[in-house]
């Protein structure tokens, strides 16, 4: 997510952060850069120059040129202005205090829009609301199937349609539906066109008539850059536009979409798409985001994800065998499993402040942050062992080490790989458990980075 424009300003920085002092001349020059690479990222232009107009009217302040770290101070500067772009203040859902709130979702064929709206409904559920899906798309012959095996997969219900009803007819329908199942959201699920025509504005707008509809969000492609929002001010000035909920931004390494939407539109960015799976899915905050663009993480997010998927007394009670040397293959199982339901280890890696770096780093030392078909992989392997063979790994040998290869679909180098990185992973959490004061904690602290040293991180099964 927005690596390239990362990676530009990260460069641009280091210029900053490298001089002791900074003259007008080094600010027009890195400015000159920012312009560039947000130019690169697809931003229009005319967004572009505002911009970087606002931070050199800033950063050309006496006080930010002549402090101690000036060079920081435009950074945050920086910060602030990219905040102020994206929208400010965070944007929620308007929930009506006489029930149902009515969400109308539209947007292009393509965009995500069928997926998002089951997205959304957990997303608005985990606030504790009971939202109801409405399969209001009857031209593309697939679209209510795939709402109605969205909703039972994830036990969301599903309003599906009946007869020769038009759309409209449908929604009201929905509407009618969610008070009988007292379902205080209901979600439109409209149908999309490959290009915007007259005949799909003026449907949206025959739903908005016989439905009182609360908020009309718009669903776009943010890999389609610029174009996505060309197609929002046609949407805004046919239909009308409250939000913009962007998909696929974890495919989008440029940024132009993001950064473009809220200065050309007017209007707020309210959720983002990450991935494919329905747990990826958040609430659009601008200074998290600025952060993740800046490179500085972003921790709130990350400990949001471990509250919602990680059990915390489990894995404390993990964590204590760990010290002690009595992790089994199980636990790690269990713990591997809760952290993927955070999302891929390279995002979850990526929002830590120096994440980054780190990934960067990894790549350039030929290693890399292992996917998910490599999860999926170590996964199958203690699958594929006993239960005893779980508590004890000592045990598997070679005979055992074929069979669990055969069993999963993988070779013995890999499950010899896992076992090893297993068992270092085991020695250096023991020694770490057993540093306490004085010698006996120093030969301890001794002991661990002897073991570190030793270690090649490529092994171990993260």
């Amino acid at each position: 997510m927005f690596d390239s424009l990362t990676d530009r300003l990260g460069d641009v920085f280091k210029r900053f952060s490298g001089k002791g002092k900074l003259s007008r001349d080094d600010v027009d020059a890195g400015l000159r850069e920012v312009r560039l690479a947000l130019l690169e990222a697809d931003v229009n232009f005319k967004v572009a120059r505002a911009f970087v107009d606002r931070i050199r009217e800033r950063a050309m302040q006496t006080e930010v040129l002549e402090s101690l770290t000036p060079g920081q101070t435009i950074v945050s500067i920086v910060n602030e202005e990219l905040t102020a772009l994206l929208g400010g203040e965070q944007r929620r859902i308007r929930y009506q205090p006489q029930p149902p709130t009515v969400i109308m979702l539209l947007g292009l064929q393509g965009s995500g829009k069928t997926t998002t709206a089951a997205k959304l409904a957990l997303s608005i559920r985990k606030e504790g609301h009971r939202p109801l899906l409405v399969a209001a798309d009857t031209y593309r012959p697939a679209a209510a199937l795939q709402l109605e095996r969205l909703g039972k997969d994830n036990q969301l219900p599903v309003a599906l349609p009946e007869g020769k009803a038009k759309p409209p007819e449908l929604s009201k329908r929905g509407v009618e539906e969610a008070k009988r199942l007292n379902c205080d959201v209901v979600i439109i699920d409209t149908a999309g066109r490959l290009q915007i025509d007259q005949a799909m504005l003026e449907e949206l707008k025959d739903i908005r008539r016989r439905v009182e509809v609360h908020e009309t969000i718009l669903v776009v492609d943010a890999m389609t850059g610029q174009e996505a929002v060309n197609v929002a001010k046609a949407f805004e000035d046919a239909v009308g536009v409250e939000g913009v909920i962007l998909t696929k931004l974890d495919g989008d390494a440029r940024g132009g979409a993001a950064l473009s939407m809220r200065e050309s539109l007017g209007k707020p960015i309210l959720y983002c798409g990450t991935g494919e799976k329905v747990s990826e899915f958040e609430a659009f905050a601008p200074d998290r985001m600025s952060s993740r663009i800046l490179g500085m993480g972003d921790i709130l997010t990350l400990i949001e994800r471990a509250q919602e998927n990680v059990d915390q007394k489990t894995a404390e009670e993990v964590l204590e065998r760990s010290f002690a040397g009595k992790l089994t293959m199980q636990d790690w199982l269990d713990q591997m499993r809760q952290v993927r339901k955070m999302g891929s280890l390279e995002g979850v890696v990526g929002m830590m402040p120096g994440g980054k770096k780190l990934l960067a780093q990894a790549q350039q030392q030929g290693g890399a942050i292992p996917g998910e078909k490599d999860l999926a992989r170590m996964e199958a392997i203690v699958l594929s062992m006993t239960a005893q063979e779980r508590r004890r790994p000592e045990v598997i040998k070679g005979s055992r080490r074929k069979r669990i290869a055969a069993g999963s679909g993988t070779s013995i180098a890999e499950v010899n790989k896992l076992l090893k990185g297993f068992d270092q992973m085991q020695s250096v959490m023991k020694v770490l458990g057993g540093g306490g004061k004085g010698v006996k904690g120093m030969r301890g602290k001794a002991r661990m980075l002897k073991q570190l040293r030793n270690i090649d991180a490529s092994q171990l099964p993260l």
